[in-house]
């Protein structure tokens, strides 16, 4: 059973990897998705603000760009 306090996955089931092994889906890396399961959550949230900086980058990051704001750790 899944920990409810553990950080989620950000997997949108749109899983197809670039040239770079990055997921257009979400925004990990091959390597970052396949540590995801034995990921602290201090790694997970890692993981996740560099797959929104590199949406933000792609120009995908809709959450971002609407509310004018980059990603925090920079």
């Amino acid at each position: 059973m899944m920990d409810p306090e553990r950080v989620a996955s950000p997997c949108v089931r749109n899983c197809c990897l670039d040239e770079q092994d990055i997921c257009l889906g979400c925004g990990r890396s091959l390597a970052e998705i396949t540590a995801w399961g034995g990921s602290s959550d201090h790694q997970r949230r890692a993981i996740l603000e560099r797959a929104a900086r590199r949406r933000y980058a792609e120009g995908t990051d809709h959450v971002f760009q609407t509310l004018g704001q980059k990603p925090l750790i920079r």
